[in-house]
């Protein structure tokens, strides 16, 4: 039911009034257990006193029914403070979360607070569209006072301007005894242009991964195709929320060629599908991507942000009518947008944002009878940009390519990676396969530094760790990585000992390293190492030591400005302190570098490495290869033939 549109001269109880009547009758909503495990998870943070939560919820897993039926839940912290706020940033979600409270709640007032339609101030629960609520002084007839409860649907836009405004207005800017209880809810709890959440929450208090929701069956499954669009983006800037530059962007992706490779792979691997979803770029891409559909003649309509809300709700409604198969868009049905119906997804934009890539798949996820799965379509880019792709969900190579994957396949390709990574070799050698093999065909390959500069300055061993996590890591080791803080703290994550392990799985450790002042006149510049985590997964490891990064108390010894891979700085020349590091202590005896060889995010990694035991690896690597040649030598001998072996850049080995 969609909800009607008020006069400006008619008070909001009347539309409150006329959309419960509508739902009087309305079957109750039974909540699923994890929706109520939630619930339980809220309600013991705000008996141990916390303020400001969030809670980490996959696309589709109903997150306004949660966030509702928290409303009667939490106790008022007065008596008069029994009101209840919900904001959103889109009409969508606005119009759905006055919908299920109607619903639910039908003894109570409910208003809306959007455009035209202004609430009181004083309703049981009043649902705001963020630009309306801080429109003018439409924000002020709200008393903080007499509210126990703020929700925010799409939490990870929370900390926008207008957000902390709101937050402000209510004593929410900082935790405090006094103010409401602040619970935001979101499918992505980060933002791709750095601003940290934990400016407005405190802690994420639940998270159910839409993995485990597929394994559970309470999403729908989904499959993966990932195709090679040959795009080159190496020069497409980032633009200023850390994203790629939507013009630049457009460029690059909008063309004939590309267009055209991304329909005829939609229909080869997707033709039967009923109700496909497509994500273009901006609006110039949408009408040549629905022209080039159309041109293969397929019935393909498109809507984007400049289309009427009235031909909009008409085009949506057709498609969940299967009146056409093909819905192109850009930018607006990546969040807040229930259509359960879509069985595949063609992703034609590439993307740097995590948040992004799993808000478009997310909308393929939802349960729908008659539904298997929904297949997504990921037009990659082969090179390598800082983009973002579905096999990066899962700890791969973005470039990777799948055909037709489950998610538990991708899980399987990710785990075998993580144990690949752990156990691989940065000088190794391979046979061929068994057939080539058994008629004397042998491929040996092994890689070679020439000096401790060419080492440090090799990058491929960070590229499965910086598909997984968003901060700076750099390997130091076989199975060792560092991340260090601007006063040389630093995390450690590495192998456990084998010997340590007890359950035939590899464990993974991570320790904190924390400097001491140099005013205690210590030998050691450091305190003795913590250990923080223990993980059965690289991973887990990975994703449990980020976790910790990104804390109060561990950003106050990383900042995110400092250790996060994306930041414009790091794309920046070399500084003249980091130049002259470089040539006085890893290109000695060489031709000397200079700013424009090398960026400022690289050379820093550089000397991590060599802070770290870059020159003790560079020797170690140097005798392993020794002993490699020998052994090859001997084995052609013993074969009786002559082998090629090619020694390149280790740029070349895949890790």
């Amino acid at each position: 039911m969609s909800i009607p549109s008020t006069p400006s001269n008619c008070h909001p109880r009347f539309f409150t009034h006329s959309v419960r009547l509508t739902n009087l009758l309305s079957q109750q909503i039974q909540l699923r257990d994890y929706q109520e495990e939630c619930i339980q998870s809220v309600l013991a943070a705000i008996n141990q006193g916390h303020k400001r939560l969030g809670v980490s919820l996959a696309t589709g897993s109903g997150k306004t029914v949660i966030f509702i039926h928290l409303i009667d839940r939490v106790a008022p912290r007065s008596e008069n403070a029994t009101q209840t706020l919900i904001i959103a940033h889109r009409r969508e979600l606005v119009e759905q979360a006055a919908r299920h409270c109607a619903n639910t709640y039908p003894n109570k007032t409910v208003e809306v607070e959007m455009g035209n339609v202004k609430a009181s101030g004083i309703a049981d629960i009043t649902v705001a569209s963020l630009q309306s609520i801080i429109s003018g002084e439409r924000l002020l007839k709200f008393d903080p006072s007499r509210f126990k409860l703020i929700l925010v649907d799409e939490a990870h836009h929370i900390v926008a301007p207008g957000y902390l405004r709101t937050l402000e207005h209510f004593g929410l800017r900082y935790k405090q005894e006094d103010s409401p209880h602040l619970v935001g809810v979101s499918a992505t709890f980060s933002r791709a242009d750095g601003v940290r959440l934990g400016t407005a929450i405190d802690e994420i208090v639940y998270h159910k991964d839409y993995v485990d929701m597929i394994g559970d069956k309470w999403l729908s499954d989904v499959v993966f195709t990932t195709v090679d669009s040959s795009v080159d983006l190496r020069n497409v800037k980032k633009g200023a929320g850390g994203d790629f530059d939507i013009a630049q962007l457009s460029n690059a992706v909008n063309s004939a060629e590309t267009n055209d490779i991304a329909v005829r792979t939609w229909y080869a691997k997707a033709g039967n599908r009923k109700s496909t979803l497509v994500f273009c770029v901006d609006l110039a891409h949408v009408e040549d991507m629905t022209a080039t559909f159309r041109r293969y003649g397929y019935d393909a309509r498109s809507v984007a942000g400049d289309t009427p809300v009235k031909e909009r709700a008409q085009i949506l409604d057709a498609f969940k009518k299967f009146e056409f198969p093909v819905l192109v868009n850009c930018g607006v049905f990546t969040e807040g947008t229930d259509i359960p119906n879509i069985d595949c997804i063609l992703m034609a934009r590439p993307t740097r944002s995590k948040n992004l890539l799993i808000q478009m798949i997310g909308r393929g996820m939802r349960l729908y009878p008659g539904k298997e799965n929904c297949h997504i379509i990921d037009m990659v880019s082969s090179l390598e940009t800082g983009i973002v792709t579905t096999p990066t969900l899962f700890g791969l190579d973005p470039g990777l390519l799948v055909e037709g994957a489950s998610v538990e396949d991708m899980k399987e390709k990710g785990e075998r990676r993580a144990d690949e990574v752990a156990k691989k070799e940065i000088v190794h050698y391979s046979a061929g396969q068994t057939t080539a093999a058994s008629q004397g065909e042998w491929a040996v390959t092994f890689t070679e530094y020439a000096s401790v500069f060419d080492l440090i300055a090799d990058s491929s061993g960070e590229r499965h760790i910086r598909s997984i996590s968003q901060y700076s890591w750099v390997m130091v080791g076989q199975d060792k990585y560092v991340i260090s803080g601007p006063d040389g703290s630093h995390i450690k994550l590495g192998k456990v000992a084998p010997e340590a392990d007890v359950q035939g799985v590899p464990l993974w450790v991570a320790h904190e390293v924390s400097t001491l002042p140099a005013a205690l006149g210590s030998k050691s510049p450091y305190m003795p190492p913590r250990e923080i985590l223990k993980a059965e997964t690289f991973a887990d490891a990975v994703h449990g030591a980020d976790s910790f990064l990104g804390s109060k108390a561990g950003s106050a010894k990383y900042p995110r400005n400092f250790i996060h891979r994306n930041m414009k700085w790091r794309d920046d020349p070399a500084t003249e302190g980091q130049i002259k590091f470089i040539n006085k202590t890893i290109r000695r005896g060489q031709e000397p570098v200079g700013p424009e060889d090398v960026t400022r995010g690289a050379a820093s990694d550089m000397i991590t490495k060599l802070k770290h035991g870059a020159r003790g690896r560079f020797n170690d690597l140097s005798a392993i290869n020794k002993r490699k040649k020998k052994q090859i030598l001997l084995l052609e001998k013993d074969r009786g033939m002559r082998e090629t072996v090619s020694v390149g850049s280790v740029a070349a080995m895949a890790l």
